[in-house]
């Protein structure tokens, strides 16, 4: 195999494994650790907590899926992942600021560590799709 050829194999392995991972965690969120992500809504959002978390649960849902499915609109579906990691993000900065536990984070450092991982989610979510890429093109039109 030649690179190339590696680096597709690569993205959609990439690709499916996050749409898994959104899906499965937008389904925790009807049901099993629906009382967690509650914890982590920030208190200075204006919606009821549970109306939150089951909104951004099907969000979740919806976007895993189509990062598995909808190959044609991949760089798109990327993107709108990449920017739900952004919208999120709050949500983690509640959670080590407030010194929320949940989901096993309990201390700071274990907190503060999550962080971290929010932007390589939404690099994931780009570089996986080819979102990156699409952005580019997009900026480059809006220039002309």
């Amino acid at each position: 195999m030649n690179r190339a050829t590696i680096s597709r194999w690569a993205r959609l392995i990439a690709r499916i494994v996050l749409g898994l991972a959104l899906a499965s965690a937008g389904i925790s969120h009807l049901g099993s650790a629906r009382a967690e992500f509650q914890a982590q809504v920030p208190p200075w959002v204006p919606l009821d907590p549970d109306f939150v978390v089951l909104a951004s649960g099907v969000v979740e849902i919806v976007l895993g899926l189509a990062l598995i499915v909808l190959f044609r609109w991949k760089a798109w579906v990327g993107v709108a992942a990449a920017l739900f990691f952004i919208a999120i993000f709050p949500g983690n900065i509640s959670q080590f600021v407030n010194g929320i536990d949940a989901f096993g984070l309990n201390t700071d450092e274990a907190r503060g560590i999550r962080l971290l991982f929010q932007p390589l989610l939404v690099l994931w979510a780009l570089w996986s799709t080819g979102g990156w890429a699409l952005i580019k093109r997009q900026v480059a039109k809006w220039n002309r």
